[in-house]
């Protein structure tokens, strides 16, 4: 079957509700996109018509989720698309609604600190803690880490520096 995969640049708008179900758990949020262009007869940009999707994020993407937002934040989520109809005192009723894949803090509006959850030992059968004073990098690559020296100088094919584009 065929799934209308999108990605959808907004703003959270509202608190993000994390809640248990018979499936599993999933976050929920609502979200507004908002087209904005450039008008030659105002000489400034201009909003078009707002896009309203209420956004689902289940399992592991859940819990990340209801740490790391809240209403307000820029975000971009991709995710697949589908149209949920109903009943209601009102006559039929239907949302747009989207299975998130993906959630991220939009960059281009503001800046974050990335924390990777630790990940279980395989052979163990109880998770691994998340303990705020635990060594969050321990037994992990120091790729990313700052101050520490990722690369070794033989491992580049780049001998000198290259300027960065513009």
């Amino acid at each position: 079957m065929y799934e209308t995969t999108i990605h959808v640049v907004g703003n959270v708008v509202d608190v993000p509700r994390r809640s248990r179900t018979s499936n599993g758990t999933v976050t929920n949020f609502r979200m507004a996109s908002t087209s904005r262009r450039w008008d030659e007869e105002v000489k400034g940009f201009v909003d078009g018509a707002t896009l309203w999707i209420d956004v689902a994020c289940w399992g592991e993407l859940s819990g990340n989720v209801s740490r790391s937002i809240s209403k307000g934040d820029p975000v971009l989520v991709v995710g697949n698309l589908a149209t949920e109809s109903w009943d209601s005192e009102a006559g039929r009723r239907s949302a747009n609604r989207m299975k998130a894949i993906a959630v991220g803090l939009n960059l281009a509006r503001g800046w974050s600190e990335f924390k990777r959850p630790a990940r279980a030992d395989p052979t163990s059968e109880v998770p691994a803690p998340h303990e705020a004073d635990e060594d969050p990098f321990a037994g992990r690559s120091t790729d990313y880490i700052e101050g520490v020296e990722t690369l070794d100088p033989s491992d580049s094919d780049v001998s000198e520096p290259v300027p960065a584009l513009t």
